[in-house]
């Protein structure tokens, strides 16, 4: 893998975009080592940034009133378009969902990666249970704006109810010649998996680090294997 462009977008806060990030960053680096260059551009919360195991820049587009400055997503994109040979994951927050885009679009930002040899793909978060109609809408209005390929993380973490009667809607049935790969986060039990993960992302480690930490034993190890290999399976199958 190499010369790629993963833009991770859901305007739904919550709903795990970089957990998924996360993820695919660790797939990106045991596919191609040392090629990563990753992006956080949430304004409030910068926990992707906070994974100091991956390589992780934040990038500040906040004017001292708190208002957005679009101008600002220049130095970013710049520095992606002009990698070449490495893979970008950039980590958008709900804060910056919309600026983004509308950026993206008018510059025709997509389009020039592609002209320039790179392959862009965005990534949209669908979640369960009460977040699911916010975040098939998030999926419908994202297909509706880009011909960019497209992988939908299913996260049946997020909420209870499963994501099921996403992959069986008229609005996923009318994109999905688009979608390149559905990636299930599969919701699992919440005292030893769930407590794991929860313990993982809250010291923002990767795998590499929780198996040789001393604060997560045999058990715990093996059960995050678990976790992050079967995401590692599912992106195996997505078509690049």
């Amino acid at each position: 893998m190499e010369n790629t462009v993963h833009f991770q977008l859901q305007g739904k806060g919550g709903c795990g975009k970089t957990f998924a990030s996360v993820i695919l960053s660790q797939w990106i680096e045991n596919e191609a080592p040392k090629t990563l260059d990753g992006y956080d551009c949430d304004q409030e919360n910068a926990t992707y940034f906070g994974y100091k195991g991956l390589n992780v820049k934040p990038v500040n587009v906040m004017n001292k009133d708190r208002t957005i400055d679009r101008k600002k997503f220049d130095e970013m994109l710049l520095e992606i378009f002009n990698n070449n040979g490495r893979n970008a994951v950039v980590d958008v927050g709900a804060n910056t969902f919309s600026p983004l885009i509308s950026y993206l679009m008018e510059n025709n930002f997509f389009d020039m990666l592609r002209e320039a040899g790179k392959k862009v793909y965005i990534h949209s978060i669908v979640a369960g249970g009460d977040n699911l109609k916010d975040t098939t809408a998030g999926f419908v209005s994202l297909a509706s704006q880009t011909s960019c390929p497209m992988v939908v993380w299913l996260n049946e973490n997020a909420a209870w109810g499963g994501t099921g009667n996403f992959i069986e809607s008229e609005a996923f049935s009318k994109h999905a010649d688009n979608v390149r790969g559905l990636v299930l986060l599969q919701g699992r039990t919440s005292d030893t998996f769930g407590d794991d993960v929860r313990r993982m992302t809250k010291a923002r480690l990767t795998l590499k680090e929780v198996t040789e930490s001393p604060d997560f034993n045999m058990l715990e190890r093996s059960r995050l294997n678990t976790v992050v290999r079967d995401v590692f399976n599912k992106l195996d199958k997505v078509e690049w």
